[in-house]
Parts: structure tokens; sequence; C-alpha cells
């Protein structure tokens, strides 16, 4: 089968049969940048499955989300994550010794604390007795965090779990050169002078080049963001509407944060400095200051900017999710269900960020609902371009029976249900920490607009993908 990403971009015709194919319904965000009015939907059917217990959301918390370099540039990543934990102390009122495993996501590591969950619990002030372990999986790293939380407690190993999410990319480790790592390790088991002198012979000037860390992918060393530029061309994507969907996220998230529908931004107090209360990535432009900008990876043809692209971003996470009847006995008033949920991988080089695209049909099969079941759409936004090429497919037949297997489309998600309070472009992405966030908005919108049924999806590095069904709590 011919690779749907074979061409460069700038060597894609107008007229090529992708081009053809998927420019023929266009997508223009203008008219939607506005909030869509509350959803009234008639009460469906639960989600519950007999013989398996009910995992709820308490409620979840982060911290306000900043572009890296600023308020939180001189903390390390324990001390969001512990920002977040005890932020969810504070709003849940939850006794730190019910809480039975804390689980915790990130991509770039600290050394120092490679298990960032243990050492924000510890700093949160649990229990040295509560276990509490960190995974990651790219942008879903949180994603990973809360399922993993919810195979524990559907399994009866627990009941309470705190799971989040993390990431600083203000500070990320800077290596040595491979070459200059194994001189200091020999110097270091040198025993005599003389060893020690014919090491030190062997220095060149360029041992001390550093190796900086890249958003790239390992297995095909190509930047997301090239990746992201060759997907929107190979589905014909518009920088137009990568502008105008851009746009439309830093309106949706300005006009959100004012009438203060972010309610899961806690106030942190940075240490020595002010106490920051809000996001800082949200700012509105015009498509005329957009248009100006030059394009960021592919030049001078690409169609991907620093404007329709989420930024580097500090910030935490965390969810309380319990089993039901536990929350009940503590007297909590649930948000949501944690219902089905699916990973998916595909592709790293051509598919990278199809992830919702595959992911969406297989959690909408498994829960027995179709695209028209579902109120609140919360989908991680990388790029414009990601976003409307993953719509783009999701709405092609042809698509759908030549790569996925599949006899028809899944549909294209309504855009008046779709990241009605902004998304990753305006409000910030810190890589392990975006999943939570995601699983928040989505219970926060049910619970104000009128829905039952959210659908959480993101894309992530090495082709990976994951989709999550959120049902409202009954009022």
């Amino acid at each position: 089968m011919t690779t749907i990403l074979a061409y460069p971009f700038k060597n894609l015709p107008t007229t090529s049969k992708w081009a053809l194919r998927f420019a023929i319904r266009p997508l223009s965000c203008s008219s939607q940048l506005r909030a869509a009015p509350a959803v009234q939907t008639k009460t469906k059917k639960t989600l519950a499955k007999p013989n398996i217990r009910n995992v709820v959301v308490v409620d979840g918390v982060r911290t306000p989300f900043l572009l890296s370099g600023t308020s939180y540039k001189d903390l390390m990543p324990h001390d969001l994550a512990r920002a977040a934990l005890t932020g969810l102390l504070h709003r849940t009122s939850v006794p730190k010794e019910v809480v039975d495993y804390i689980i915790f996501g990130t991509v770039i590591q600290e050394v120092k604390t490679s298990n960032v969950a243990r050492e924000a619990a510890l700093g949160a002030g649990f229990s040295d007795k509560t276990p509490a372990h960190t995974v990651t999986m790219a942008c879903i790293s949180a994603n990973q965090a809360m399922t993993t939380g919810v195979g524990l407690i559907a399994s009866g190993q627990c009941d309470v779990i705190v799971a989040g999410g993390v990431e600083l990319m203000s500070d990320v480790p800077i290596r040595h050169s491979r070459k200059m790592r194994k001189l200091m390790l020999d110097l270091n088991k040198a025993k005599s002078m003389g060893q020690r002198l014919s090491l030190i012979s062997k220095f060149r000037l360029n041992f001390l080049a550093p190796e900086l860390p890249a958003v790239a992918e390992f297995s095909t060393s190509e930047t997301m963001g090239h990746s992201a530029d060759r997907l929107a061309a190979a589905f014909a994507v518009s920088r137009l509407e990568q502008d105008e969907y851009a746009l439309r996220s830093h309106s949706l998230a300005k006009k959100a944060q004012d009438e203060g529908l972010l309610s899961d931004v806690v106030p942190f107090r940075v240490p020595g400095k002010d106490t920051v209360t809000k996001d800082n990535g949200i700012r509105p432009s015009s498509l005329e200051q957009m248009a100006k900008l030059k394009p960021a990876f592919i030049k001078p043809y690409g169609t991907v900017t620093a404007a329709n692209s989420s930024f580097l971003t500090d910030g935490a996470s965390a969810i309380l999710i319990m089993a039901e009847e536990k929350a009940l006995a503590m007297g909590y008033k649930p948000k949501a269900y944690l219902r089905d949920f699916m990973y998916v991988s595909q592709d790293p080089k051509d598919q990278l960020l199809l992830g919702p695209t595959y992911a969406t049909p297989k959690v909408l099969e498994k829960a027995g609902l179709t695209m028209n079941d579902i109120d609140a759409f919360e989908f991680h936004e990388a790029f414009s371009g990601q976003i409307l090429a993953n719509f783009k497919a999701m709405d092609s037949d042809w698509f759908a029976e030549n790569y996925m297997g599949r006899k028809t489309k899944v549909g294209l998600p309504p855009l008046e249900k779709f990241n009605n309070w902004g998304g990753s472009l305006s409000l910030g992405h810190p890589f392990g920490a975006t999943g939570c966030r995601l699983v928040m908005a989505a219970a926060n919108r049910l619970r104000k607009e009128g829905g039952q049924y959210g659908l959480v999806a993101a894309c992530a590095a090495g082709g990976q993908g994951h989709a999550m069904i959120v049902e409202a709590y009954p009022k």
C-alpha cells in the first residue's frame, strides 16, 4: 500500500489524489469562535457493567500551565507535582491516609527524581507507607497514570487512587557527549596518576559539545513538527485553516478563562516570587498577524508555524479517582465515571499523529456508542494541522477502508461540541500532565452543559494514541 505521506510537502501538487480527496469538504473554523450553547440531551443508557466496580472522578486540579522559561523556570518537576497534589488535597479534603496508591506521568525525566510520583508524594505530606510510581508514554503519560489507577480499582486491589502528571520544560537534562561521559567515567576508575594522564591525553575539544534533547522520534529521527507539516500536506489542510483553528482555540480559552470556567486551575505560590493564578499562554491574535509568521519546520514551504502549534509548557495536574461505593461512603459527590478506554499504535513515520482517528471508533464500539451520543469532545491539540488532519481522516470512508480496515468512517466531531474551553494550543501542553486536564475539562463541561458522555482522545510520540469515555455522574 502506498504510504500516505510518501511525498515531501514541496513536491505535493495541489491536484494530487490526496488533495482532491480531502479538499472536497474544507474545514473552516472562523464561524465557530464562540462556545456552543448548553447541550440539551435526554438521559441515555449508563455504561455500568455487571460485576465490574464503577470508577469515579471525585475531582481534579492542575497548576496554571505556563510558557517554559517563565515563572516556574527555577523549580524542579517534583515542586510542580507537589503543588498539584497539595491543591488536590485542599480541593477535596481527602485524608492522606485513605489514598492507596499514587501514579504520575512524565516524559523528560529529571535524573535526580526519576520516580517523581514518590518524591512529590513525600513532599506533599503523604505517608511514606503509600506506594507511588511514575509512568511514561509521551503525551499520554497522564492518561496511562489514570487508566492504571482504573485497573487497580476495578480489580479490587485499591479503593482510592491519585493520578496525575508533570512536565518542566524550563530545565531539561542536557548531557555531555558520549565521548566525554566515557572519559569521565574512566577517569573515575583510574587508580594511578599515569592512568589519569593517559586518559586526559585523549581529550579533544569536540568532546565538550553537549547532547541537547529534541522533540523527535528515536525510530525515525523526525521532529513531531516536521511530521505534522507532512501530515497537513497529505490531507490538504491549508495554512489558513490551521491558523483559523488556532485562533478558535485561543479565543475560546480566553472566554473560558474570563468566565471562570477553568475551575481545575489552583493558585500556586512560586517560592521567592508572586502567586501564579492563571495560564499565561492564552494569547488571541488575528489571522493577519498569524499570517506573518514563517514556517517553523519545513522551510520555506511548510504550513506549521509557532502560532498554530502547541508551545513548550511547564505544569502539573492531579486527579482523585475512587471506587464509587468508597466515594459515596466518604460523603463525596463524584463528578464523572471513567468508562471504557482504548490504546492504539500506528506507524511512527507516516501516522505519528493519527492516534485519535484510530482510537475513537474502537472505544465507541467497546462502549456501544456512536459519535452522535457524545456531548463533549476533548482532544489534545498538538498542532492545528494534526487536529484538522484527524478530522479529515475520521470523516473519510476511503481512509477507513484502505488504512483502518473498517467498512465505514467514524464521522466528524461537531465543532460546536469540540474543545469548547480551548485546548493544548492555547492552554498549554506539559507533556506528562495534559491527560488529566482533558478528563477534567470533559467532566466539568458535561456538568456545565448538561451532557452525559464525553470523549477524550490524544495522539502521542511513537505513533501511539488513547481515547476514553467519560460519563457524567447523575446530579
